[in-house]
C-alpha cells in the first residue's frame, strides 16, 4: 500500500507475418488456422511488419463474452505487427487491413486446443471442441513505431500536465484540512516547501538520511479520519518484515520518498501527506478514498549505504 500504483500495462499480442493482398467480398478467406470476412474496405496503406495497429475488439463463444474494448467507452488496443509461429491467431489479418476497416473473425477453438498446453486449456472454460470464437474487428490506426512512440509521449505529456493542474487545485484544499486537523488535535507539526507535514518524535542518530540509501521502516498508514489501511506492525496485514526503501528512486509515493530524508537512523516520526503527494485521484484500496489525506506513523529501524539514483529516470506511478 506504500508502494506506487504502476500504470496500467497497454495490452500486448503475439502477431504474425504474412503477405499478400487485402481481400473485399462476402466470402470467408482463411489465414493461419482462422477465417475472416472483410466487411467494410476503406482504401488505404495495409499493415507492415512493425507496425503498430490500434483497434477495436469484441469476442464471444456462445453467449459468452470474451472481450468487448467499445464498452464504457474504452480505448482501441495497440499491437504491434510482428512474425508468428501459431496458428489462431487473429492478429493474422493485419497484413491485410488499412485504417478503417471492419472484420468479421471466426477462430476454431479445435485450433488453440491443438496449439495450447492441456493445463492451460482447463483455466478457459469456454475452451470446448467443436465451438467457434467469434469476432468483430474495427481498425483505428496504422501507424509506425516512430509515429506511435511520438502519439504516447504526446498523450503523457498531456496527462501529467492534467495531473498536475488537479494537483494545484487540491493542495490548497488538503492544507486546510491538515491545519484545521493540527488545530483541533494541538499537533504542532512542521510543513516543508511541498506542502508535506511531519512531526519528530525521536530524533535517531546520525546524519539524516540521503538519496541513495537504503532504509528499513516500520509503518503503520492511516487515513485523516484514523482508520488504518495498511501496517507491518500488525499481523493483521499480513507482511511484518521492514519496507526496504532505496530513498529517492520513487519507488514509494513522493510524500513517504520525501519524508524519509528528513529522517535518521532510529528516528520515530508521523508524516501528513497531502493526496498529492500520496495517491491523488487514484484509489488504491477501498479503503483509501480518491484525494485521500495520509497519516503515516514510521520508525527508521536501519539505513545503508548505496548511490544517488540517476536524475531524471523511470517514475513509477
Amino acid at each position: 500500500m506504500i508502494k506506487r500504483i504502476l500504470p496500467i500495462a497497454l495490452l500486448s499480442a503475439v502477431l504474425i507475418n504474412n503477405t499478400g493482398c487485402k481481400s473485399g467480398g462476402g466470402g470467408f478467406k482463411k489465414v493461419k488456422g482462422i477465417e475472416y470476412k472483410t466487411v467494410k474496405d476503406v482504401p488505404g496503406k495495409n499493415a507492415a511488419n512493425g507496425d503498430i495497429v490500434e483497434f477495436h475488439i469484441r469476442a464471444k463463444v456462445d453467449t459468452m463474452e470474451l472481450a468487448d474494448t467499445w464498452k464504457n467507452g474504452g480505448k482501441p488496443v495497440p499491437s504491434r505487427v510482428e512474425d508468428i509461429k501459431t496458428s489462431g491467431q487473429f492478429q493474422a489479418v493485419f497484413p491485410y487491413v488499412s485504417a478503417g476497416d471492419s472484420l468479421e473473425i471466426e477462430i476454431s477453438c479445435d485450433t488453440l486446443m491443438k496449439e495450447m498446453p492441456v493445463q492451460n486449456q482447463q483455466q478457459l472454460p469456454w475452451l470446448k471442441k467443436g465451438k467457434k470464437i467469434k469476432i468483430n474487428m474495427s481498425i483505428v490506426s496504422i501507424k509506425s513505431m516512430e509515429e506511435y512512440k511520438k502519439d504516447m509521449e504526446k498523450q503523457q505529456e498531456d496527462m501529467k500536465r492534467e495531473m498536475d493542474q488537479k494537483s494545484a487545485q487540491q493542495m490548497p484544499v488538503d492544507d486546510k484540512m491538515l491545519q484545521d486537523y493540527f488545530a483541533s488535535k494541538n499537533i504542532k507539526a512542521q510543513k516543508t516547501a511541498s506542502g508535506l507535514y511531519y512531526t519528530i518524535e525521536k530524533q535517531g542518530s546520525g546524519p539524516q538520511i540521503a538519496a541513495g540509501q537504503t532504509a528499513s521502516v516500520m509503518y503503520t498508514g492511516k487515513t485523516l479520519d484514523g482508520k488504518t489501511f495498511d501496517s507491518n506492525r500488525d499481523p493483521a496485514f499480513k507482511h511484518t518484515d521492514p519496507l526496504t526503501v532505496q530513498v529517492g528512486s520513487r519507488g514509494v509515493i513522493p510524500g513517504m520518498d520525501e519524508g524519509l530524508t528528513l529522517l535518521k537512523k532510529g528516528s520515530k516520526a508521523t508524516l501528513y501527506i497531502p493526496s498529492p503527494l500520496a495517491y491523488g485521484p487514484q484509489s488504491p484500496s477501498p479503503d483509501v478514498a480518491p484525494n485521500s489525506i495520509l497519516v503515516f506513523e514510521v520508525e527508521i529501524t536501519d539505513v545503508k549505504a548505496g548511490q544517488a539514483p540517476p536524475q531524471g529516470g523511470p517514475q513509477a506511478q
